[in-house]
């Protein structure tokens, strides 16, 4: 899936972040490139690249990654496994990301913690909010690993839980092979509408795939607004400067709209 073309842009570009603090997820397929699963390490820089320059602009950046670019290569052998022990292996997988996410972000310059829901001490701290917080407030960019720390939930709701808890103003999706939210699922319907606004509740009313059903409750009882945009380059920084491209998913203050 491209990307939307300049004409498709709805606002202009800022000079300056319109954000001072973020939690961008990062699905686990978005770092595989090309390949079927695992890794690309040239699309893996790519993507640092960029989240160095928006932490360079003077915002706080924190970080999800997903694991599906691990989980599809060890689909066979999670059939037939016990819900929770896959989950683990789901939460054990994202951590792998975050090492290879880390080592790039490090080799361009930028400092950066990892923060483990799961107890991997020799690679990564133990979360604690109040040290997630104050690393941020150092300018060290923090990725948050393992998921909730609990089976049966998504990263997704990890993102959702963890911008909740830092105080972010805004979860950024960046997505892989899409440039935002459809009315359906533009792999089988060529000409599903593209929705570049909803809200919260018309997303899990309407059964959008765009997170899951208590990642997206928490984001609308907690008016945290939700940018979904295809990770492709430039995308973080223009959506971190205000420009309009992918889909907002938000819920308007009482009184607005």
């Amino acid at each position: 899936m491209s990307v939307q073309s300049e004409d498709a842009v709805t606002a202009p570009v800022e000079a300056h972040p319109i954000f001072d603090r973020i939690l961008l997820k990062l699905s686990g397929e978005s770092l595989m490139g090309d390949r079927e699963y695992g890794m690309d390490r040239a699309t893996i820089d790519a993507v640092a690249e960029e989240i160095v320059e928006v932490h360079a602009s003077g915002v706080e950046t924190a970080i999800v990654v997903g694991a599906g670019n691990i989980y599809r290569g060890m689909a066979a052998a999670a059939e037939g496994m016990d819900r929770a022990t896959a989950d683990y292996a789901g939460m054990l997988a994202t951590v792998l990301n975050s090492l290879a996410l880390q080592d790039a972000l490090e080799d361009r310059g930028a400092n950066t913690r990892i923060l483990s829901a799961l107890e991997v001490k020799e690679v990564a701290e133990p979360y604690i909010r109040r040290r997630a917080i104050r690393h941020l407030e150092k300018r060290r960019i923090v990725i948050f690993a393992g998921g909730t720390g609990n089976p049966f939930f998504t990263t997704d709701t990890a993102a959702a839980l963890r911008a909740l808890e830092i105080n972010a103003d805004a979860i950024l999706m960046a997505k892989h092979g899409t440039e935002g939210v459809y009315g359906d699922d533009p792999r089988h319907d060529p000409d599903a509408e593209f929705l570049p606004e909803l809200t919260h509740l018309e997303a899990i009313e309407r059964g959008l795939r765009v997170m899951d059903t208590t990642a997206l409750s928490l984001c609308m009882d907690n008016n945290l607004p939700i940018h979904v945009f295809a990770l492709a380059n430039g995308n973080i920084r223009r959506v971190v400067a205000g420009e309009r491209i992918g889909t907002l998913i938000s819920t308007p203050a009482k009184g607005e709209g």
